[in-house]
């Protein structure tokens, strides 16, 4: 006696991408990622930014010593 052959809705699961992008909690994971690589970024040029600023401006201020 064979054994019955499952059908192909319940043999078919969802991969991880698929999860991530179609279901809510997927998606929410998607953006909060996303919002936190975008946060990272900014504050990388920000403090980049400021560095060099207080950079120029100390060298600026030994120069006129």
């Amino acid at each position: 006696m064979l054994a019955p052959v499952p059908s192909l809705e319940t043999t078919v699961e969802n991969t991880p991408l698929e999860t991530l992008f179609t279901s809510h909690i997927g998606l929410l994971s998607l953006f909060t990622i996303g919002f936190i690589v975008a946060m990272a970024a900014y504050l990388c040029l920000y403090v980049r930014r400021h560095v060099k600023e207080d950079t120029a401006a100390h060298e600026r201020e030994l120069n006129r010593q």
